[in-house]
């Protein structure tokens, strides 16, 4: 092992100037010249007078909440953690005399940055100080992500020295759990990985107008048993996330976005006497997707869920929703019925604002404060305010500067993860990391990346990762050092890419299917799952059901397919860019078969049949017309057959690697010496949408035979 040297800052390859192979990078860093190897012989040194303690009194903070892991578990922890990545196994111990290649983990208020702030030093022995385990966890991620990246027998770190304390309190990620369900496994692994990182809340969005995923048998029928958590899931999801450092945030949708909780308990505008109608609400929506701000009876319904679930959790925030009421409800009779005898309220605001007010006083009594997301301040609401300590986080603006006066804000709009092709909302990464200064003004709590569901309400979890992973890393980075970046965002890439990932739960690969489709969607008239609610208008997020796996999917909202008659049933009827169906499954690798029956209405110059972010199969190929399909990036390719207006014809692409074969109504038309992924995201892009009828579209794990081909026509 190379032995230490003298401490000459910067000495250590890149200069004093190359940022470490950290994410995120450290606040304050100064680097020495040579390394500090772990041996055999490394231990783990705490003091026996604090080691069942989680916190000293500067280790306190209301945000991000109580550290609940002792100094003694987390060195234990850290054991485990850094025998995954170096093959050895330090014992913990109390002894005061360390030796240099030991681990000294101490808690204490000395010179301690703030509640999660650290200090570390890696000359020798590595040393790292805190006044909470928060900021001791941090600083060993620190140690491992520098072993990770370190030597091929990642034994070894540069020696340096840093005092390091995040730039804002609440470093978050958002998850839609409303719309889709989350598998728990996959949950665990997104803590590791935001621990990894120092992110330290995870937002769960329970409830949404499609579903709600909290199984409480106080309110039997709110929720599926088989698509939601209970209490038991809960508890085992706090305790993984406390472990690692993460706050465990519930989030219900409240008085908007209801629909599954309007008609479980018949407290939607939509229900009883004088009810609201289709022309009070958003267009491609029904009266029941808002809770009834008039009823005594629902408000406290209302109340009586946030008080339920306000005490399974301990986070220190609890987010009731609160956006995008229709301002078309103040035409509703029985809203201006309810207005013109109330006499704390005058408008729709007032409405809006005395329920948030009432659903603030339970969240209160838990000891919490209320989240909502933007949106209210915008309603005249001259008698009633949102009260000062509720928290907004703010869905659009910057995320620069605060934009709701008098109010904390935790900024959720610019890191928009919805991967659909109707909002088609990505993070934009080079902004976030090139030119985004993120606010450390007092009331700015912080920021978060927010992924939602919309038309992927049967996504695979994998899905959303593989288009959030990078934006969370550049937001975990920005959040907690908002300095310049140091470098490209192509250098920051490739060291997060040294760092690679925390050990982490393999997530199961769907096994192939042989033997039969892997799926099939016939487009035949199906209805919704259990678990989930139709919450729209007719002829909106019509459902495609995938009777042969588990890849259904939705079209979207405003432009929409028409069912049609097809050759078997009903077909789906495309017409305009924006007409599409939303599935979220991840490419599957060569061989597969995709078949499907065609009726083009209309020539574009582009329309895609499947697609993904890697390819697509296409309809009718750019710059040809003709049937083919697309490497993004790579190349276009195309098949000596176009498709013929106005009949039906069926078409299958049989790809195996590096080959791609197509047939045209059982018939060979040619191959292609290339092949592409299946594409399994979406139907259309939007950009090259399909212009035409679409029925039983099939796809195989496997390359099928050519006279298995002609018997599918």
């Amino acid at each position: 092992m190379p032995t230490a040297r003298a401490d000459v800052p910067g000495a250590e390859s890149g200069g004093a100037d190359a940022p470490p192979s950290v994410i995120p990078r450290p606040t304050d860093w100064t680097p020495f010249a040579g390394r500090t190897a772990l041996t055999r012989a490394t231990r783990i040194l705490i003091d026996p007078r604090t080691a069942a303690d989680a916190d000293l009194p500067a280790g306190r903070a209301e945000l991000p909440g109580p550290a609940r892991q002792s100094v003694h578990e987390l060195a234990t922890r850290l054991r485990t953690e850094i025998e995954q990545v170096t093959g050895l196994a330090p014992r913990v111990t109390d002894d005061p005399s360390p030796a240099p290649c030991d681990i000294v983990l101490a808690l204490t208020d000395r010179g301690a940055p703030g509640a999660e702030g650290h200090l570390f030093d890696s000359r020798g022995p590595v040393r790292v100080e805190a006044a909470s385990t928060h900021g001791l966890f941090y600083g060993t991620h620190t140690l491992l992500q520098l072993l990770r990246a370190t030597a091929d027998d990642h034994r070894q770190v540069p020696r340096a020295r840093a005092v390091d304390r995040p730039a804002q309190r609440i470093r978050m990620v958002h998850l839609d759990a409303g719309r889709k369900y989350w598998r728990i496994p996959y949950l665990e692994n997104l803590i590791r990985r935001m621990a990894d990182q120092k992110l330290n809340t995870l937002l769960l969005h329970f409830s949404e107008a499609e579903g709600f995923r909290l199984d409480s048998p106080r309110f039997p029928g709110l929720a599926d048993p088989r698509h939601s958590y209970g209490r038991a899931d809960i508890e085992h999801l706090k305790a993984f996330a406390a472990r690692h450092h993460v706050q465990l945030m519930p989030g219900l949708e409240l008085p908007g976005h209801a629909t599954t909780i309007s008609r479980t308990f018949g407290i939607g505008f939509g229900s009883g006497p004088g009810a609201c109608t289709g022309a009070h609400t958003h267009s491609h929506l029904t009266p029941d997707w808002v809770v009834d701000l008039t009823s005594d009876r629902a408000i406290a319904t209302s109340k009586e869920i946030v008080d339920e679930f306000a005490g399974w959790f301990d986070a220190p925030l609890f987010s009731i929703g609160a956006e995008e009421v229709p301002a078309q409800l103040a035409a509703c009779p029985r809203v201006r019925d309810h207005l013109a005898s109330a006499p704390d309220v005058s408008t729709l605001g007032d409405l809006l604002n005395r329920y948030l007010n009432a659903l603030d006083d339970v969240v209160a009594s838990h000891g919490k404060r209320t989240a909502v997301y933007n949106g209210s301040e915008r309603l005249d609401a001259p008698r009633q305010r949102v009260r000062a300590r509720v928290v907004f986080l703010t869905w659009e603006g910057t995320g620069a500067e605060p934009a709701v006066p008098g109010h904390d804000e935790i900024a959720v709009g610019p890191f928009y993860n919805t991967p659909n092709n109707y909002h088609h909302l990505y993070p934009d990464e080079p902004w976030m990391y090139g030119s985004w200064a993120p606010s450390t003004a007092p009331d700015m709590l912080g920021s978060g990346i927010t992924n939602w569901a919309d038309y992927n309400f049967w996504a695979d979890d994998g899905y959303f990762e593989q288009h959030m992973a990078g934006a969370r890393a550049i937001l975990a980075d920005r959040t907690w050092n908002s300095t310049p970046a140091p470098d490209t965002l192509a250098g920051f890439r490739a060291r997060a890419a040294r760092v690679g990932e925390p050990a982490t739960t393999p997530a199961p690969l769907p096994p192939r299917v042989t033997g039969r489709p892997s799926h099939r969607w016939t487009f035949d008239d199906a209805a919704y799952p259990s678990g989930w609610t139709y919450a729209g208008s007719p002829g909106n997020t019509l459902l495609a059901e995938d009777s042969a796996g588990d890849l259904s999917g939705t079209s979207y909202i405003v432009d929409n397919p028409t069912p049609v008659p097809g050759v078997h049933g009903r077909a789906w009827r495309f017409a305009s860019d924006r007409d599409g169906v939303g599935f979220g499954g991840l490419d599957v690798a060569e061989p597969w078969t995709a078949s499907v029956r065609v009726r083009p209405t209309e020539r574009t110059g582009d329309q895609v049949l499947l697609s993904s972010r890697a390819g697509a199969l296409k309809l009718m190929q750019h710059g040809t017309g003709r049937v083919g399909f697309t490497r993004y990036g790579t190349a276009d390719h195309s098949f000596d057959h176009t498709v013929a207006p106005g009949r039906w014809t069926r078409l299958t692409w049989v790809a195996t690697k590096g080959s791609t074969t197509l047939y045209a109504d059982g018939r060979r038309v040619g191959t292609v010496a290339a092949s592409i992924p299946l594409p399994l995201r979406s139907l259309g892009t939007e950009r090259a949408g399909l212009r035409g009828d679409l029925d039983e579209l099939v796809t195989w794990d496997e390359a099928l035979t050519p006279e298995e081909v002609a018997r599918l026509a």
